[in-house]
């Protein structure tokens, strides 16, 4: 018998480093933002209802029964379903969350992570992290349209990881606990568009493209050693190098390049965009004394929010 309410979070996630590159199979490295997180909340309704999906903060509401097969609400609860080898419930689903959306901190993999653990649990099943991750890159088709994998895998297993696609994943030690600033340019970044822009660059000039993602890749492996080992310092001039090859990958912008170098004037270790680009958030590696004049500076200069995270050490 179905409990009378399930419900379940989920928190955003960064790319510190290895965007775009890890699509093409480099290693990356991405964390988890718990200061930021999608919940959804499933509570029985009457017989014969089915099964409906309220996103609040969207203000939609969506019949499972008439929801078209792109609809990515609908496709996690039919996923879901078929997984669990179950019949759709009567019952609501009511999605809220506070990660700004299209922004490269994972909001869409978020949604999805929450939508599927609260409607398993309703199931009467707790789904491990392994099958919630997925289910949730299935989903990611739907909004990124070739995705990476790393966005599901971080935020459904909520650690830092190390991630190369199609290898086991890998969970990052962190030797020493860091601090970073994450500024919102508040413009949208098209994560699909721009990954497929740079798709259609590297068909065209595959050798430039992959000298740039191999480099990319080898950025990752080195920040990861320095992660491990507690080199926080070594960290900020690894950033600094990842944001002028993305730069060259042509996924940066002038508006993401100005909060990156107001980070770093303000006095930011090292700073660099985050995510799919041409919009979203950038992330600037901070230590406690410049905290304060670092974020001040990305608010002057555009940001309309910023978000401190630390990194610690998994548990």
């Amino acid at each position: 018998m179905s409990p009378a309410e399930a419900r379940s979070s989920a928190p955003g996630k960064v790319i510190l480093f290895g965007e775009h590159a890890v699509v093409y199979g480099r290693p990356a490295i991405a964390v988890p933002v718990t200061q930021v997180k999608a919940t959804a909340v499933v509570k029985a309704a009457p017989r014969g209802s089915g099964l409906t999906l309220i996103a609040s903060d969207l203000k939609k509401q969506i019949a499972l029964a008439t929801a078209p097969e792109d609809e990515p609400l609908a496709a996690a609860a039919r996923l879901t379903l078929a997984h669990l080898k179950a019949h759709e419930p009567d019952a609501t689903v009511t999605i809220r969350s506070t990660i700004p959306i299209a922004s490269g901190l994972g909001s869409g993999a978020a949604v999805t992570t929450a939508l599927v653990r609260a409607l398993g649990g309703f199931l009467g099943h707790k789904l491990p992290p392994a099958e919630v991750s997925r289910l949730v890159f299935e989903v990611e088709k739907i909004h990124h349209g070739t995705p990476s994998g790393i966005d599901n895998t971080v935020v459904a297993y909520g650690k830092p990881v190390y991630f190369v696609r199609e290898r086991a994943i890998e969970r990052l030690k962190v030797g020493c606990p860091f601090t970073l600033l994450i500024g919102d340019s508040g413009i949208p970044s098209p994560t699909g568009k721009v990954v497929a822009r740079v798709r259609r660059a590297w068909q065209r000039e595959p050798a430039h493209y992959d000298a740039l993602f191999d480099r990319i890749g080898d950025i990752a492996d080195e920040a990861r050693q320095a992660i491990e080992d507690g080199d926080v310092d070594a960290l900020g001039p690894l950033m600094d190098e990842n944001h002028e090859l993305l730069i060259e990958l042509g996924v940066s912008s002038s508006q993401l390049d100005d909060l990156v170098d107001a980070a770093r004037l303000a006095g930011a270790l090292g700073a660099k965009l985050s995510g799919a680009g041409q919009g979203g958030n950038v992330i600037a590696l901070v230590e406690d004394d410049c905290m304060s004049d670092v974020e001040t500076a990305l608010m002057e200069t555009g940001a309309v929010r910023v978000i401190c995270t630390k990194v610690a050490a998994a548990d």
